[in-house]
């Protein structure tokens, strides 16, 4: 099954209860810093709004809750693959896609065969404070050819005007959190993403 290029990032079901319907096909939860119970309740609440809109859901680091509520999909951070039972996470069927931001993430993330590889941030970003320099397109591409067929994920300062060179420069799928969330109108945001990655 191939991954819809248009990659939104939401923290709360409330924002896949309004964006699914305009044809999001794709999305990740990303609860941080929130009580287990909330995580959990949040998870299935957007596990069934995905499935009733033919979508795919990533869950972000919420591994185990995300095999209890039977996704199909985790999304892990590097400090997430020293914690988390990649075995547990295999053997329940999930598929795996995990952040990468220097060469030897990169290397480390190949061996465990990801089902797809994220690079950022590709431009300065303000969603969190981070100790890389922006990746730059060069990387995409660079990137690109050493994931080979792996779908590769651009993350880090996007925004509907840069989507259509980091998806030229090499990029499968484009993610995006604050260009739609911070928008004052996401919902016109999100048709443009669309239009824009179709």
């Amino acid at each position: 099954m191939s991954l819809d290029k248009f990659y939104p990032i939401f923290d709360h079901s409330d924002w896949l209860r309004r964006m699914l319907p305009l044809g999001v096909k794709l999305a990740q939860l990303r609860i941080k810093d929130q009580p287990v119970e909330m995580v959990r309740e949040q998870i299935f609440l957007s596990r069934d709004l995905c499935r009733a809109h033919d979508a795919v859901l990533v869950v972000n680091d919420h591994w185990q809750a995300a095999i209890d509520a039977g996704c199909d999909w985790v999304h892990l951070g590097q400090e997430d693959l020293d914690v988390a039972d990649l075995n547990a996470i295999r053997k329940a069927g999930l598929k795996l896609g995990v952040s990468t931001h220097d060469d030897n993430e990169l290397e480390r993330v190949l061996a465990i065969s990801p089902d797809y590889i994220a690079l950022g941030p590709v431009y300065p970003t303000i969603l969190k404070k981070m100790k890389w320099e922006q990746q730059g397109l060069p990387r995409v591409t660079e990137w690109k050819a050493r994931v080979g067929d792996i779908p590769l994920v651009g993350i880090g300062g996007m925004s509907v005007e840069r989507a259509p060179g980091v998806l030229q420069a090499g990029a499968d799928i484009v993610s995006v959190v604050t260009d739609i969330t911070l928008n004052t109108d996401p919902e016109a945001r999100v048709r443009e993403w669309i239009e824009v990655t179709r």
